[in-house]
């Protein structure tokens, strides 16, 4: 397969760097420095053993250089670059061509199905984690399962793309309801994301510290009360429990909001607790702590330049 990853950060860069020993993988992405780095060294990856791995992975900043056209358009920007990403990869994929969105949060499926199409656009959720060192360097940091929507109009198309994920070492399969997996992660990085960017901690600090385990039930279980009354079943029995795992299977990682504050970024809080806010919102259900940690990030982004 022909594959263009849209968003090489973290996680575009993990993948790619775990696409490419099986398919034709090409990155894209905004950072000139990430792009120069790798184009001049190549991409370095700390494996989850401690060890190193190099990829010379074919990259750039301008999407219109590359001739080829693409089956594949794995997109990992942030939810603000979304409805960008798509018109990218509209222009580079085959008119058979499908995008996958792998992101955090809710609403980039939407977004990528009113640029491109229902027929062009598949959602999917990942457990894996990744962390950015700096350019040309990231570490992987979490594994796990990932899952895909179940697509029966595009059955061959989705049908290789799960194939070629296992061969890269990517565990996939197909989900018939990729919604429930989506809310699924929503939860856990509601009740996570925000409060490691907010201590500046890895995951496992809030899991294991009471005084942040209260605040991430609370989040956590607004989050459910909004799933139940939309009438999503989560994929797992005891949303709390599950949070706490994830915390203690990713202790070391750090949060991807946490890596955009600490850069001085946007995150994607509008996507993950600022969408639990304005779905509960529209259903009268109240929820605070959301709408707390909401408004504090978004304070955090706004006073970034001053910050001492």
């Amino acid at each position: 397969m022909k594959i263009a990853i849209i968003g090489a950060g973290a996680m575009g860069s993990l993948f790619g760097s775990m696409l490419s020993k099986v398919s034709e993988v090409s990155l894209i992405d905004i950072s000139h420095d990430h792009v120069q780095a790798i184009r001049k060294n190549g991409l370095t990856v700390e494996n989850m053993d401690n060890s190193f791995s190099t990829f010379n992975l074919r990259i750039t900043n301008h999407p219109e250089e590359l001739s080829d056209r693409f089956d594949l358009a794995i997109i990992f920007t942030k939810s603000c670059n979304t409805r960008n990403a798509a018109y990218t990869a509209r222009a580079i994929l085959l008119p058979e061509g499908i995008a996958l969105t792998l992101q955090n949060g809710i609403g980039n499926f939407e977004a990528i199905q009113d640029i491109l199409g229902p027929e062009n656009a598949v959602a999917g959720v990942t457990s894996h984690g990744g962390t950015y060192l700096g350019p040309g360097h990231i570490r992987h940091a979490g594994m796990g399962p990932t899952h895909i929507a179940n697509m029966p109009s595009r059955k061959t198309l989705i049908q290789k793309i799960v194939h070629t994920f296992n061969a890269a070492g990517i565990d996939t399969t197909l989900a018939d309801n990729v919604n429930s997996l989506v809310w699924g992660k929503l939860v856990i990085n509601a009740g996570i994301n925000a409060l490691t960017a907010i201590c500046r901690v890895p995951n496992g600090v809030i899991g294991k510290t009471s005084e942040c385990a209260d605040i991430m039930k609370e989040a956590v279980s607004e989050a459910v009360a909004v799933a139940d009354a939309l009438g999503v079943m989560l994929p797992y029995d005891d949303p709390v429990a599950q949070v706490k795992k994830v915390c203690e299977a990713t202790a070391t990682n750090r949060a991807s909001m946490l890596q955009d504050i600490l850069k001085g970024a946007h995150t994607e809080i509008g996507a993950i607790n600022g969408a639990i806010v304005h779905k509960a919102e529209a259903l009268g259900i109240s929820t605070p702590v959301n709408l707390f940690l909401y408004r504090i990030i978004r304070a955090m982004e706004a006073t970034a330049e001053y910050r001492i």
